[in-house]
C-alpha cells in the first residue's frame, strides 16, 4: 500500500478513471450488438422505419466511438476497426 499522499490520491483516481472507461467500452459494445440486431431483423422484415432506426443507431455509435478515442478509452485503430465493421454492415442491404 501506498505511503506517500499523492501515490495514494493516483490509486484512487486510477480506479474511478478504470470504472469509466469499463462503462464506456461497455456501452460501445452494448450498442454494437444491437445495431446488429437491428439490421438482422430488418433483413427478416424489411421497412422504412428500420432503416431510419439503423442509420440512427449507426451514427450513435461512431459519435461514440469517437469520443471514446478522444478520451483514450480506445485506441484509434481498434475504433477505426470497429467503425469499418459498423460501415460495412450498412452497406451489406
Amino acid at each position: 500500500m501506498a505511503k506517500i499522499k499523492s501515490a495514494k490520491k493516483r490509486i484512487k483516481v486510477n480506479k474511478r478513471n478504470q470504472i469509466q472507461n469499463r462503462i464506456y467500452k461497455s456501452l460501445v459494445k452494448t450498442f454494437t450488438k444491437k445495431y446488429f440486431a437491428l439490421i438482422e431483423e430488418y433483413k427478416i422484415n424489411p421497412s422504412e422505419e428500420k432503416i431510419k432506426k439503423i442509420r440512427e443507431a449507426s451514427n450513435y455509435i461512431y459519435s461514440k466511438i469517437d469520443k471514446a478515442v478522444k478520451k483514450n478509452i480506445l485506441h484509434k485503430n481498434t475504433a477505426g476497426r470497429k467503425k469499418s465493421q459498423i460501415g460495412l454492415a450498412l452497406k451489406e442491404f
